[in-house]
């Protein structure tokens, strides 16, 4: 592993949330992708749908952040890099078997169009898999909620319903959903870290993974900070 690949790994997997949540949605993937297209919107530098393109998949990530794209280059197994807005993709439509987008949505001007722009890209039958800030009980640590807004410019939250109106309108059908970071503690947790140490205290908190996963194992799967969503294109004239 070289130095690219080593300051990715600490900064992607030695993470509180990170592991998990990416962890999930490439599951959701299924592990023979040949042959299939695979594109993480916002993706930054690449690296986890690099992970992907390791089970066969030609991997894409596009994202707008230039310096992102850099590093994702120097990478050991990079994906395709392209720069491009989420509201408006540079693919054509009904060109990519599977979609990524790992807590993004929340950063976007409009969440709503970036979703449909997913949908547009997405063959019938094509999946989208996607995380989201929820933050379930943000309205009971308003101050903690307004620190973690400004510091990561989230312009708004997204619970499963919303996630699912949205989808639907779009063609899509939820297939799985799950929470994580369900219990209260876990929830102030999340946002303490987030709201007081950043992506430093994001990296320090990884130590508590295994304990906030046998938190949630615990907890009704129900609410949580984080949700995450399987989605699959309908085929048809109900797709989009």
């Amino acid at each position: 592993m070289g130095i690219p690949d080593t300051i990715a790994f600490a900064g992607h997997q030695v993470h509180v949330c990170r592991f998990r949540e990416a962890g999930t949605l490439l599951r959701w993937l299924g592990r023979d992708l040949r042959g299939q297209v695979v594109l993480d919107v916002a993706g930054g530098d690449g690296y986890w749908v690099g992970r992907a393109r390791r089970r066969g998949a030609y991997a894409l990530s596009v994202d707008l952040a230039r310096g992102k794209l850099r590093r994702g280059s120097r990478l050991r197994c990079p994906p395709a890099l392209v720069a491009g807005d989420a509201l408006r993709l540079p693919l054509g439509d009904s060109t990519v078997d599977k979609v990524v987008s790992i807590c993004a949505i929340e950063h976007f001007d409009d969440g709503p169009a970036a979703l449909r722009e997913m949908a547009r890209v997405l063959r019938p039958g094509g999946e989208l898999v996607m995380s989201a800030d929820c933050l379930s009980r943000r309205d009971s640590w308003p101050t903690l909620f307004a620190h973690h807004r400004r510091r990561y410019d989230v312009r708004r939250t997204y619970d499963h319903d919303s996630l699912g109106a949205f989808l639907a309108d779009r063609g899509m059908e939820v297939v799985e959903l799950t929470h994580q970071f369900r219990a209260r503690w876990a929830e102030w947790l999340y946002l303490a870290v987030s709201a007081y140490g950043g992506r430093i205290g994001f990296n320090a908190a990884a130590p508590l993974v295994p304990l906030v996963w046998l938190s949630d194992r615990r907890q009704p799967d129900e609410r949580g900070s984080i949700v995450l969503v399987r989605a699959r294109k309908r085929s048809g004239p109900g797709g989009a």
